[in-house]
């Protein structure tokens, strides 16, 4: 047997030991802990400098001279938006569509769910409009970004963003099967964020709202296929605007608007003549793994292969208000009508929008 000495010796060093985990332990939870605000590294194709060095990288279609009415004012003539009612309901940054302008709402997702599912090969989904907070960390939207999500209490559950934090971590801690990557996942969803004119500008109308509209694209590949899934993915984003017939620019971002999580993006703008502005519409994101280890989604190339992080990529396959304040102002013509681009006559079942009253 043992001395006394030597055993109390060994006692006093075990719960040393099990002390000294436990401060382990509180050490790597807070180094994780900052580790989340720490953003993704840009690709080496990325510009640097500010939003002053974003660049253009292709155009498609012909902008209309600025004029005309404002998205607003049409809206409210033809009787498809109310903002006023909006504001009664909800506060600012909440319109109210009625009336064809519901329709117009309703037939532009239809639209793009029909396109990204039909042409673009995506699984269309039907995610829940709230989500966990660890579906927000694995996105990167928290802990950062906490202060400008909608949150529930005290259930501790967010009101989603964008459609991408619920889609994409559909297989968070899931190991894929690297043989059936790519995956693309489209969905749409309402969104939802409280920073919405935060800045005091832009404000009118739907150029910034707290609630909108969206159809999103997500893709999980192999880290090889990032940058063309990257192209692809934005080719199919152009599509939707390019169906509209909405004149659009492809602005590459600089490491200074590059955003938390991205590490490269693509801003698709379209021109609104009545504002005379380029208004971004979508923004189509190479995130390489970084959302990747945040959620734990690997892939495992073959039968005994070590799992790895997948890359995921995800675009707005439009954002609609936007959209529509830049289809009513480049489709408006003099008596007051909005023609309706032909990809959309189906959907809304007549080639005009026309004032309220109007044949």
């Amino acid at each position: 047997e043992l001395p006394a000495a030597v055993r109390e010796g060994r006692r006093a060093l075990g719960q040393r030991i099990e002390t000294l985990e436990a401060e382990l332990r509180g050490i790597e939870a807070a180094v994780d802990e900052k580790l989340l605000y720490v953003p993704n590294l840009p690709l080496p194709d990325v510009p640097d400098g500010d939003e002053s060095h974003n660049k253009v990288v292709r155009t498609w279609g012909e902008p209309a001279p600025q004029g005309g009415k404002p998205h607003w004012e049409l809206g409210e003539t033809l009787g498809l938006l109310d903002l006023a009612r909006g504001a009664k309901l909800s506060g600012s940054g909440f319109p109210v569509f009625v009336g064809a302008g519901s329709k117009l709402v309703r037939g532009l997702i239809n639209f793009m769910l029909d396109l990204h599912t039909r042409e673009h090969g995506y699984v269309e989904v039907e995610p829940p409009f709230v989500v966990r907070r660890e579906s927000m960390v694995g996105t990167g939207q928290l802990p950062k970004f906490e202060d400008d999500a909608y949150k529930t209490t005290p259930d501790d559950l967010f009101l989603v963003p964008t459609a991408e934090v619920p889609v994409t971590n559909l297989h968070r801690d899931e190991i894929l099967d690297g043989a059936k990557l790519p995956l693309g996942y489209t969905a749409y969803t309402p969104c939802f964020r409280r920073e919405a004119g935060a800045a005091g500008k832009d404000t009118r109308g739907l150029l910034r709202v707290h609630q909108f509209d969206k159809v999103e694209l997500v893709r999980f590949c192999r880290p090889a296929e990032s940058p063309a899934e990257h192209e692809r993915l934005t080719g199919h984003a152009e599509a939707v605007l390019q169906r509209l017939e909405l004149p659009y620019r492809v602005v590459l971002m600089a490491i200074g608007d590059l955003g938390f999580a991205a590490a490269k993006k693509y801003d698709l703008e379209v021109w609104a003549p009545g504002v005379g502005q380029w208004l971004e519409v979508s923004s189509s994101s190479s995130f390489t793994d970084f959302q990747a280890r945040r959620a734990n989604i690997r892939h495992r190339s073959g039968a005994g292969a070590k799992p790895e992080f997948v890359h995921t990529l995800n675009a707005s396959g439009v954002a609609l208000p936007r959209t529509i304040a830049a289809l009513l102002e480049t489709h408006q013509q003099a008596d007051g009508s909005v023609t309706v681009p032909r990809a959309l006559v189906p959907y809304l079942g007549s080639e005009r929008l026309v004032p309220s009253g109007g044949a």
